[in-house]
């Protein structure tokens, strides 16, 4: 069998690992053993294979880590647009109750209302901040 051969058979395998543990940095990997294969094609020996493998390989792990620490972290579900497409929706609060809570009919039910911390209590049109189990965490618009 051929030197090309067992590269692309172990890049397939580190793919086929990565689909079932979703980690992601097994297809950084599997992309470094797909350039030995590649170096095997262009006629390199094992020792350069392996050198490409573990340089392209650790290259690519070291450049995703980099990456992902340097993205904003991922929002909590109940504030993330993504996740709860309520969040950025408007609502009209008619009165507010003195300890900063509501109640107000959206989406044909009524829904408990809450304030963002720090925010103002005033009627009018509030923007959906969050969603904290049945409850509304709203700001003013």
């Amino acid at each position: 069998m051929a030197e090309s051969t067992i590269w692309w058979l172990l890049a397939g395998g580190l793919i086929a690992l990565e689909l079932l543990t979703g980690t992601f940095y097994l297809l950084m990997v599997s992309l470094g053993v797909a350039g030995a294969a590649i170096a095997a094609h262009l006629g390199a020996s094992v020792p350069v294979q392996l050198v490409v493998a573990a340089a392209l390989g650790g290259g690519f792990v070291v450049a995703w880590r980099s990456y992902k620490k340097h993205q904003p972290p991922a929002l909590p579900a109940g504030a993330n647009r993504d996740v709860n497409l309520d969040i950025g929706e408007t609502l009209h609060i008619d009165v507010w109750n003195e300890d900063g809570t509501s109640t107000a009919h959206y989406r044909g039910a009524n829904w408990g209302v809450s304030l963002r911390v720090g925010a103002a209590s005033s009627p009018g049109l509030h923007r959906i901040v969050e969603v904290v189990g049945s409850r509304l965490v709203v700001e003013k618009v």
